[in-house]
Parts: C-alpha cells; structure tokens; sequence
C-alpha cells in the first residue's frame, strides 16, 4: 500500500475482496486521539460544536461526490481512474472519516460499538431469507414477507 492510503484496488476477477483490507492502525479511536491532539494544539476546540463539525462532514461528503459527478458508473476497484484521481480521493474520504470521528466524539457516541449494534438492527430488518438479492427497503415489505 501506497504512502497515501492508495492501494491495488483491483483484481483479475473484477472482484476487489481478494485484495483489499483495511490496515490495522491507526484504528477509530486512534484517529479520535490524533484529530483531538490536532485540534487542541491549534485552540479549535471553540469551533468544534457538533453542528459545526455535522455541517463541515457535509460539506466534506459533497467533495467525494464531486469526484464521481458527471462520470459514468464507476465500477469497484476504480479502473481508468488515475493515481492522482485515486490519491485525491482518499484524501476526501479522510476528511470525511476525520469529521465523522470527531462529531462522535463531540457527542460522546462510541463509534465502533454504534456501528456494531446498528448491523445487528440491520441484520433483523433485512433478514436474508427474505431479502436476498433485492434492492427494497425493509418498509416495502409486507408483514407476510417478513
């Protein structure tokens, strides 16, 4: 992997699974540490209330999409995309991850713990024997489906 966070997103398959993986570190809540510390040492704390920090996500989210407008559907693993297309892009999906952190932070949510529990909701929303290869939100189903 690449100094930037950019690495071989593809596979002869098309498939990207076999490749790729997260690294290990830093892990959510060294990421929380480091942007506090950073934050800190600039006196930006006054400016980091949630609303400000849920407007700059936004704003951050807006840049990503900024990235995939106007191309035409882009398939995993990003093919014909540029190193320093794929470099900007991890670069903006930072920024957002960074925001994210730190606005669970601000609020005192336990990211990773939230994160756990909303799969298992998802898991009884969607069960997979009714919903295996459909599109639909768990509202569309009746209640004889589920």
């Amino acid at each position: 992997m690449m100094a930037s966070g950019v690495g071989d997103c593809g596979s002869k398959n098309g498939s990207s699974e076999e490749h790729f993986a997260f690294s290990k570190h830093p892990n959510l809540e060294d990421i929380r540490k480091l942007q506090a510390e950073f934050s800190q040492e600039r006196n930006w704390d006054q400016y980091h209330q949630p609303r400000n920090l849920l407007l700059a996500l936004m704003g951050e989210v807006g840049e990503v999409a900024e990235l995939f407008q106007w191309r035409e559907e882009v398939r995993e693993g990003l093919p014909g995309w540029s190193e320093k297309e794929r470099e900007h892009l991890a670069h903006e999906l930072s920024d957002v991850l960074i925001y994210l952190v730190r606005l669970a932070d601000k609020c005192q949510v336990d990211l990773p713990a939230a994160t756990k529990e909303k799969i298992a909701l998802n898991k009884q929303k969607y069960p997979v024997s009714k919903v295996w290869g459909s599109n639909k939100k768990y509202t569309e189903y009746t209640e004889d489906e589920m």
